[in-house]
C-alpha cells in the first residue's frame, strides 16, 4: 500500500503540473477569466477554472491506481467512494459554470443543497455516531443526522470559497487540511480515506506550482467549491471508525475558513450590514493592512492552518482513548489563540479588543502595585 500511496501521490502531482497549463489556455479560450475590482487584490485579468486541473488529475490517477489496491472495500466504503466521486463531479460542474457565467448566488445555493441530498439520500451517507466531548458515544437519530449532514456539506463547501482571496491561499489551506486528514487516516488504518486524501494532496501541490504568488491561474469556484466538498466529506464521514472521531475534530480541521467566516458574521452584525455582504475585513485583508506582503500573508495563514491541523491530530488521537482532559486543553488553547489573534489582527473591528484591554489593565494594575511597594 505504501508503494501505491507514493506512486499515486507523485502521479497526481505530475499530472496536475502537466494539465494546468492546458486548463489555463482552455479558460482563456472559453472566457472563464477573473476581472479585477475594488475588492480584489490582482490588477489584471486572470484565467480561472484551475479547479478543473485539480479535479482531472485526481480522478484520472484514482482510476489508474484503483485496480492495484490489494484490499477489498466494504459496502460502506464503496458507497462513500461513489458519493465522493459523484458529489465531487457535480460540485466541479457547478464551479466551472460559475467561473464562466457568474451564476446567481441563490441558484448555486440550491444546486449545492441538491448535491448534498444526492450524497445523503442516493448513497446513504450521513453522520452515524458522535462523540461529543465529555459525553459517551451515541448514535445520531436520522431526523438530526440528515439535516446536519446536508448543512455541513453545504457550509464547508462554501467556507473554502470565502478565503480564496490571495494567490495560493485557498489551495494551500485545503492542502494542509487534507494532509492532516491523511495523517489521521493512517493512524486509524483507513485505506480509502488515506488514498483519496493523498491523491487530492498531490493534485493540489501540482496546481500550486502555477497558483502561488505571482499566480498564473486562479482555481476559481471550480477549485474552491470542489475542494470544499472534498473536505466536507473527508473530515466528517470518511472514517470507518466514525464513532472514534470526536465531534470537535472536523471543526478544528477547517479552523481557518470556519473562524474567518464566523468573525465575518460577527463583524457585519456589529456594523449593521447584511451578513452575506462582501467586505475587506477577512483575515488576509487584515494581514495585508498590517504591512505584510502577499507571500508573507499567505505563509502566515498556512502556519495558522498547520496549527489547527496539529490540534486536530491531537484531538482525534485523544478521542480514540477517551482522554477528555486533552479535549478540554485543546478547546481552551484554540479559543484563546483565536480570540487573541482576532483582536490583534482586527477581524471583528479595529477597536473591539476586550481580552487585550483586560490584559493591559492587569499589567497596569500590577505595575502600580509594584510601584506602591
Amino acid at each position: 500500500m505504501w508503494i501505491i500511496y507514493t506512486i499515486g501521490f507523485i502521479l497526481a502531482m505530475g499530472l496536475a503540473i502537466g494539465l494546468t497549463p492546458l486548463v489555463k489556455k482552455f479558460a482563456i479560450k472559453v472566457g472563464a477569466v477573473d476581472v479585477p475590482n475594488a475588492r480584489k487584490v490582482h490588477t489584471r485579468i486572470m484565467p480561472r477554472l484551475g479547479g478543473l486541473g485539480i479535479y482531472l488529475s485526481f480522478i484520472i490517477v484514482f482510476f489508474i491506481v484503483l485496480p492495484f489496491i490489494p484490499v477489498n472495500f466494504t459496502d460502506r466504503e464503496v458507497n462513500f467512494v461513489k458519493a465522493f466521486l459523484v458529489g465531487g463531479s457535480m460540485t466541479l460542474l457547478l464551479g466551472a459554470l460559475d467561473d464562466r457565467f457568474d451564476l446567481n448566488a441563490k441558484l448555486k445555493f440550491l444546486y449545492q443543497i441538491a448535491t448534498a441530498c444526492v450524497v445523503v439520500f442516493g448513497f446513504d451517507i450521513q453522520l452515524e455516531f458522535a462523540n461529543i466531548p465529555f459525553h459517551t458515544y451515541a448514535s445520531v437519530e436520522s431526523w438530526i443526522a440528515i439535516p446536519f449532514t446536508i448543512l455541513w456539506i453545504v457550509g464547508v463547501t462554501n467556507a473554502i470559497n470565502l478565503i480564496d482571496g490571495l494567490d495560493g491561499l485557498a489551495a494551500g489551506v485545503s492542502a494542509i487540511a487534507i494532509g492532516t486528514i491523511a495523517v489521521m487516516a493512517f493512524l486509524m488504518g483507513n485505506v480509502v480515506v488515506a488514498l483519496l486524501s493523498l491523491l487530492l494532496l498531490g493534485s493540489i501541490i501540482g496546481f500550486l506550482f502555477f497558483n502561488f504568488h505571482p499566480a498564473k491561474i486562479f482555481m476559481g469556484d471550480s477549485g474552491a467549491l470542489f475542494l470544499g466538498f472534498c473536505l466536507a466529506l473527508l473530515s466528517l464521514l470518511g472514517f470507518k471508525q466514525v464513532a472514534i472521531v470526536s465531534f470537535l475534530t472536523p471543526l478544528i480541521l477547517i479552523g481557518v475558513p470556519l473562524s474567518d467566516t464566523l468573525f465575518a458574521i460577527v463583524r457585519r452584525w456589529r456594523q449593521k450590514k447584511p451578513i452575506f455582504s462582501p467586505d475587506k475585513g477577512h483575515l488576509h485583508h487584515c494581514l495585508r493592512e498590517l504591512g505584510f506582503s502577499h507571500r508573507q500573508t499567505v505563509l502566515i495563514i498556512y502556519g495558522i492552518a498547520a496549527f489547527f491541523g496539529v490540534l486536530a491530530i491531537i484531538q482525534s488521537s485523544a478521542a480514540m482513548y477517551n482522554a477528555n482532559w486533552v479535549t478540554f486543553v485543546v478547546i481552551c488553547v484554540m479559543v484563546f489563540f483565536l480570540q487573541i489573534g482576532a483582536e490583534v489582527i482586527g477581524l471583528i473591528g479595529k477597536t473591539k479588543r476586550p481580552v487585550l484591554d483586560f490584559i493591559a489593565r492587569l499589567r497596569v494594575k500590577a505595575g502600580a502595585e509594584r510601584g506602591s511597594k
